[in-house]
């Protein structure tokens, strides 16, 4: 096509083999677009020059647009690896429209990492920022610095309440945790519950589950007002312990069969759980793992609650981009992704 000013959504739609409706959605940053689609269009397009006076001026500019994330460090298999996967997708087309991926890591269990690098992120000077609030006090600290300099961000996984962020990709927390005492308790009649939950920063400042829990604790309240909820804790730095924390905590509440946790560690408590078959404990937990994928299929899981993080992350990126080269804002402030439920039968197919 040598005349690149008369390219059309169906050309785009064609050359793609996708619908000229899911091509337009991902021109209007719409929901319902997956990332293969999204990466198929935006490649044709930037190929083709759908937009060539946009990408012209980008040129002539030489403008460097960073978009910074903030993000926990992590081991492989672990949450976070899913959300970078997600990111990785991003880069490169956003990369075509002159805007650059930058990850700036921290530890989860440790303020002063979370400060530290809250303070490097601002010396790169961003154009915009993608993070999730592990630290909330310190969270707020940052993104006040944030919206003082007038760049945007925008929430992943859990967000706090205010009216400062553009945008939050992410499940409903409080929702989701509703959704995860349903599931637990759904036909039964629990007298108490165990909530399995990791010991995180020395100071207490780390809670990223907290509105989950509270959803949780709500929904228990309400249809089990009899039932006794116990935290247990554990390190996950510290696996060879695991066992004996449960070990103890169910020698002493012999009567507990339902437990739930709201992080990603689920697979945390199966080697205990695989101790005790007979006990037809009734689990749920949260994300799909490759570990909490076995559990599930080895039936020590009843159900996981699955929230597409890799979508997440590609989306924010997709967000800023979109304003930074286009000044497109996003067509809905709280984006809130599927509360996926996921059994042994169907998780092999998500």
């Amino acid at each position: 096509m040598e005349n690149k000013q008369k390219i059309t959504i169906k050309d785009i739609a064609r050359m793609t083999g996708l619908s000229k409706g899911t091509v337009d959605r991902v021109l209007h940053n719409r929901e319902g677009v997956s990332r293969k689609s999204y990466s198929k269009v935006m490649k044709v397009i930037e190929e083709l020059g759908y937009e060539p006076n946009i990408y012209a001026s980008l040129l002539a500019q030489k403008k460097e647009r960073i978009v910074l994330v903030l993000l926990p460090k992590y081991e492989p298999g672990e949450f976070w690896e899913l959300t970078e996967e997600g990111i990785t997708e991003s880069s490169e087309s956003a990369g075509n429209l002159g805007v650059k991926v930058e990850k700036v890591d921290y530890d989860q269990y440790d303020i002063e990492s979370f400060r530290n690098a809250c303070k490097k992120a601002l010396s790169l000077k961003p154009s915009g920022v993608v993070l999730a609030p592990m630290f909330r006090n310190e969270t707020l600290v940052f993104v006040d610095k944030l919206n003082t300099l007038g760049i945007p961000f925008v929430y992943i996984d859990t967000k706090l309440e205010s009216n400062s962020y553009l945008a939050y990709f992410g499940m409903p927390t409080y929702q989701s945790g509703y959704l995860c005492a349903h599931i637990l308790t759904d036909e039964q009649d629990p007298k108490e519950v165990a909530i399995v939950r990791i010991q995180r920063d020395k100071f207490g400042k780390s809670d990223p589950t907290i509105n989950r829990r509270e959803g949780f604790m709500d929904y228990i309240a309400e249809h089990f007002p009899a039932c006794t909820p116990y935290n247990i804790f554990i390190n996950p730095n510290k696996p060879e312990e695991i066992d004996s924390t449960l070990e103890q905590f169910f020698s002493e509440h012999p009567d507990v069969r339902h437990i739930a946790m709201f992080n990603s560690r689920i697979y945390l408590i199966t080697s205990f759980l695989g101790k005790h078959p007979e006990k037809k404990y009734r689990v749920v937990g949260f994300d799909n793992l490759a570990a909490n994928i076995k559990a599930l299929k080895d039936g020590l899981v009843t159900c996981l609650i699955a929230q597409r993080p890799g979508d997440q992350a590609h989306r924010a990126i997709s967000a800023l981009t979109d304003l930074l080269v286009f000044g497109r804002e996003p067509s809905g402030r709280d984006n809130f992704m599927p509360m996926d439920v996921l059994t042994r039968y169907n998780a092999e197919y998500y």
